[in-house]
């Protein structure tokens, strides 16, 4: 039996927060943004199988701020987020804009 009421992820969003380019789409994909990369930076580490503590000695900072970039309760500098990529997990971050 087919489910009519079933929506893609995309249209969603749209009904929810409206087309692209409106002021609540903004402001709903800048906090989609900043959860993303908690969410990308705790697989990572995850991935490579350490702890937040281990993470945080091995790029110089403290658990605490691991976990509050994780959370999204804490901004990052892109300075900083280089040295916890690649210090921290060995790996290296690349960045792209788009317009």
């Amino acid at each position: 039996m087919k489910n009519n009421n079933l929506k893609s992820l995309d249209q969603f969003i749209d009904e929810e927060y409206g087309e692209k380019g409106t002021s609540k789409r903004d402001e709903f994909e800048k906090g989609f943004e900043a959860f993303k990369l908690g969410a990308l930076l705790q697989q990572a580490r995850l991935n490579k199988g350490m702890t937040q503590e281990q993470l945080a000695v091995k790029c110089g900072t403290n658990k605490g701020y691991i976990s509050r970039i994780e959370n999204n309760l804490k901004e990052v500098r892109i300075s900083t987020l280089q040295k916890i990529v690649e210090q921290g997990l060995g790996g290296h971050l690349e960045l792209s804009i788009r317009i």
